[in-house]
C-alpha cells in the first residue's frame, strides 16, 4: 500500500487551503491595490504635472516650499564648525527675512545633534537626524535602537531611519515590520520617517506595498530615498507613494506624511513634487507637519527667486 498517495488523498481543496493561513502582514497588504503598472503610473504622473505644475509657479507657493525643507548636510566630511555654520545660518535668516518663514528641520547625522542642539537659537526650526545605519539599514537592530536613542538623547526632534531593503527583498516582511516598530517605540511622540530607498526595490508594486508595511508598523512619514543611490527621488515614485498614503488614511484614519528626498536641486523639482502632492493628498497634506522636501541647495534656489536676487542670503 502507498501511505503517502493515501495520505495525500485524504486532503481536501478546502483543506489544503487552510494549511497556509496568511500572515498578519499578508492581510494588511491585502487591504490594499499593490498590483501597480509602471506605464499607467507613468502616464498619470506626466498628466498631473502638466495640467497643474504652472498654476503653482507662484511667491506663494514658493514660501511655503522653503518652509518645508529639511535642511540637510549628510556628507562624509561633515563636521562640527561646518555644522555649526549651517545652524547659525538659520539662526540669521529670522534677522535677514523677518517677513518669511524658516526652514522646518536641519537636517545632520546622529554624531551632530548635539552641536545643532547648542546652536540652534530659531524658533520652530526642528533637529532631524539619519539613524538605524543610515544609508544602508545593515546592522544590528539593537545597534539602529541605540543610534536613534542617542539622537533623541542629545537633541533630536525627528528621525529618519532607511527601510530595511533586503529584509523586504527576501519577503521578510515580520523581521522589517518588528524593527520598524522597535525604533517607533523608541521615537515615542516624535515623529519617525521611513526611507523607502524607491530606486532600489525595482517596481512600483514593491514601492506600494514597502510603503503599506512601513506606515502600518509606525511610520509618521514616508520618505523616497537616502540621496545615496544611482537613483533617488523620482515623480514616479512620489505618485505611488502618495497613492498609499492616501488609500491608508481612508482605511485608517491615520495621515501620514511625505517626504521626497535625494536629487531635488532645483526650484522646478520642488514644484512637481508640491503638485502631486496637492493633487493626489489634497489641500490637508500641505503644511510641514505632512509634507517634507529633504535638500541640501534647493533652500538658496528659492529664496532667490522668493526675493529675485541671485547673490543674496545664502544658507
Amino acid at each position: 500500500m502507498n501511505y503517502e498517495e493515501d495520505f495525500e488523498l485524504d486532503f481536501s481543496a478546502e483543506d489544503k487551503e487552510h494549511l497556509h493561513q496568511p500572515s498578519q502582514y499578508e492581510v494588511a497588504l491585502g487591504k490594499y491595490n499593490t498590483d501597480v503598472k509602471e506605464a499607467d503610473i507613468a502616464a498619470r504622473t506626466a498628466q498631473l504635472i502638466e495640467q497643474h505644475l504652472m498654476e503653482n509657479n507662484t511667491r506663494e507657493v514658493k514660501k511655503f516650499l522653503l518652509h518645508c525643507i529639511d535642511l540637510t548636510t549628510l556628507k562624509c566630511t561633515d563636521s562640527e564648525p561646518d555644522v555649526m555654520r549651517l545652524t547659525q545660518r538659520v539662526n540669521e535668516f529670522v534677522d535677514a527675512y523677518p517677513d518669511l518663514e524658516n526652514v522646518a528641520a536641519i537636517c545632520v547625522y546622529p554624531n551632530m545633534a548635539e552641536i545643532v542642539n547648542d546652536t540652534l537659537e530659531a524658533d520652530h526650526v526642528k533637529i532631524a537626524c539619519v539613524a538605524g545605519g543610515f544609508p544602508s539599514s545593515q546592522t544590528f537592530t539593537e545597534v539602529k535602537v541605540a543610534e536613534a536613542a542617542m539622537a533623541l538623547h542629545t537633541g533630536a526632534d525627528e528621525i529618519d531611519i532607511v527601510l530595511p531593503v533586503g529584509k523586504f527583498l527576501s519577503g521578510d516582511y515580520e523581521g522589517l515590520c518588528d524593527e520598524i516598530g522597535e525604533l517607533k517605540d523608541v521615537c515615542g511622540e516624535h515623529p519617525l520617517k521611513v526611507i523607502l530607498e524607491t530606486g532600489v526595490l525595482g517596481s512600483a508594486s514593491h514601492i506600494k506595498k514597502a510603503a503599506i508595511l512601513a506606515m502600518y508598523s509606525g511610520a509618521d512619514f514616508i520618505k523616497t530615498s537616502t540621496g545615496k543611490e544611482k537613483v533617488s527621488a523620482t515623480p514616479e515614485a512620489a505618485f505611488v507613494i502618495c497613492q498609499a498614503i492616501k488609500e491608508y488614511f481612508l482605511e485608517t484614519g491615520r495621515k501620514i506624511g511625505f517626504k521626497p528626498a535625494g536629487g531635488i536641486r532645483t526650484v522646478h523639482d520642488a514644484l512637481v513634487y508640491y503638485t502631486l502632492v496637492k493633487e493626489l493628498l489634497g489641500k490637508e497634506w500641505l503644511t510641514n507637519e505632512l509634507f517634507r522636501i529633504g535638500a541640501s541647495n534647493l533652500a538658496n534656489g528659492l529664496l532667490a527667486e522668493i526675493t529675485g536676487k541671485e547673490n543674496g542670503f545664502m544658507f
